[in-house]
């Protein structure tokens, strides 16, 4: 693992629904809010339907043209536990389950472009990312 990705405190945000903020042992700060963890889900299926769509980690699902919109809940946790001493899992409002985020994951998609690895998915300007 990459020393930058191990975190010195992690704060799960669940009462106040604002998201997870995390300090990292080399001093940066992340902060994630709920839907665009959702929406950058590590599993192998939420992967999936990304690529399908030609999204990123952390990319809302595309409007359907031509779709009424439908109320969808914020995303939110149920429950949260971590993984080992490498990762956090959620379980999330709309029952999904099956997403490992890992501590190298989560710095990798950091909202700050300085902050991430050069991973494909980085090389895009921050403005486009959801926070």
């Amino acid at each position: 693992m990459d020393p930058s990705a191990d975190p010195k405190s992690v704060k799960v945000n669940v009462t106040t629904g604002t998201g997870v903020e995390i300090e990292w042992k080399d001093g940066h700060r992340s902060a994630y809010s709920f839907p665009f963890l959702r929406d950058a889900c590590p599993c192998a299926l939420c992967n999936e339907e990304r690529e399908k769509d030609g999204r990123h980690p952390g990319d809302p699902l595309k409007p359907i043209a031509g779709a009424l919109p439908m109320f969808k809940a914020a995303a939110r946790p149920t429950e949260v536990e971590p993984v080992g001493k490498y990762a956090i899992r959620f379980s999330w409002n709309d029952g999904h389950q099956h997403g490992i985020y890992s501590w190298q994951y989560l710095r990798d998609n950091c909202l700050v472009p300085s902050a991430r690895r050069a991973a494909p998915w980085t090389r895009r300007p921050s403005a486009s990312r959801p926070n």
